[in-house]
């Protein structure tokens, strides 16, 4: 057993001595961690490897889910602290952010309502926030009303979540004809898979039986010639399309 703790102190130590060179990190570290392997591979993993890791978009992203499953409520503390220590509007735009994120929609309103006053009272972004947090507490006719306002006061604005979420409210308000076309302008062009997910989905429960089968064909025909990366991203609306697949075909 001492043998082959030996062994994967030596193998981490590797690891970092390579990280070292490829960084160009101080040579010094290599040092320390030849000789010492086990404490030098500890002390060199929080002085530098951590901090150099947390600036990537993975390192930003698993440090996000890991705040955030271990403390919930962080962000909306200091989003509300912020704002009482200085009710700017980025303050006002964050905690009601940090509301929505915490399923508490309704207690955002006023202060998106707040936020798009004077020179920001058609600021696309925070429109674009406003119109999900009325989606989210069903308030669909407001929601749409908000959108269209966006549309005509920056008409230049692009949005691929704005199009779904557009798309979303229109199911809301039960508009189909007018969801179908928006659903087949979307896909044709979304990053992700989410809005195809979405549109099967939406096609199953609108009992659309026979578009739905061309929709999922059309799916598994994009996720056929998909990247390995790309699938590995879209999980989530892979196994939404599967179970999907699985309602259409039971």
């Amino acid at each position: 057993m001492p043998f082959l703790g030996v062994g994967f102190s030596t193998i981490i130590a590797l690891f970092f001595a390579v990280h070292v060179i490829k960084t160009e990190q101080e040579r010094f570290w290599l040092s320390i961690l030849f000789l010492f392997p086990f404490i030098g591979s500890l002390i060199y993993f929080f002085v530098i490897f951590l901090p150099d890791f947390r600036q990537t978009s993975v390192g930003y992203q698993i440090e996000s889910k890991l705040l955030k499953a271990l403390d919930p409520q962080r962000e909306l503390r200091e989003a509300s602290s912020n704002y009482e220590i200085s009710p700017t509007v980025e303050a006002k735009v964050c905690l009601a952010k940090a509301l929505v994120d915490n399923d508490r929609a309704h207690e955002a309103l006023i202060y998106y309502q707040e936020a798009l006053t004077g020179i920001y009272e058609s600021a696309p972004d925070i429109l674009l926030q406003y119109a999900y947090a009325l989606y989210q507490v069903k308030q669909y006719k407001k929601a749409k009303e908000t959108l269209d306002y966006l549309r005509e006061k920056n008409p230049t604005y692009r949005s691929d979540e704005g199009h779904l979420l557009y798309t979303k409210i229109l199911i809301g308000l039960d508009l189909k004809e007018e969801a179908q076309e928006e659903f087949n302008a979307l896909i044709s062009y979304y990053p992700s898979l989410e809005a195809a997910s979405y549109y099967l989905q939406t096609l199953i429960e609108w009992q659309q039986i026979s578009l739905a089968k061309e929709v999922l064909q059309k799916i598994e025909l994009r996720l056929k010639h998909m990247p390995k990366h790309a699938k590995r991203i879209n999980q989530t609306w892979i196994k939404s399309i599967e179970q999907s697949k699985q309602k259409l075909y039971r």
